[in-house]
């Protein structure tokens, strides 16, 4: 049975560690697929604070991964979200998948990230240097990203 893992969460992560499960817990694996988000800076930027949905957002995300798993055959994936108050530059989250061969480990990373960016229930809130506090709305491009699938 293939290694899914989903973590939700306000602490850091160690993207090494992860690796590191996912290669020893996983069967057949010939390629790794990996994406790192961090917080993107810019406009006077400087925090990104994550609300999520709890139990709800973890069943989607988990729902997400099992998708992935059956359609690109993988051996396993990890996904975590990081929710609270992130600066500029933090990490904010970690896909990973593991398969026989990169091209399906590299679809079912894009994959996933595409997807989650539309399809899990996080809401974001912009922070900026003037006191300024935005809530995110969905881009276009995730939409049609998320919707290529």
């Amino acid at each position: 049975m293939p290694l899914i893992r989903i973590v939700v969460g306000e602490s850091a992560f160690d993207m090494g560690k992860e690796t590191a499960r996912l290669l020893t817990e996983s069967d057949g694996v010939g390629g790794v697929g990996s994406f790192l988000g961090v917080v993107r800076g810019g406009n006077g930027l400087v925090a990104l604070t994550l609300e999520h949905y709890p139990g709800m957002c973890e069943d989607v995300l988990t729902a997400l991964a099992q998708e992935a798993v059956a359609r690109f055959s993988l051996a396993g994936c990890i996904v975590i979200h990081r929710v609270g108050r992130l600066v500029v530059g933090e990490p904010i989250v970690l896909v990973l998948t593991a398969a026989a061969h990169r091209a399906a480990a590299l679809n079912g990373t894009r994959f996933l990230i595409d997807r989650l960016k539309t399809g899990a229930p996080f809401w974001k809130m912009e922070e900026f240097a003037d006191g300024r506090r935005v809530w995110v709305e969905s881009r276009a491009e995730d939409e049609v990203a998320a919707a290529n699938w």
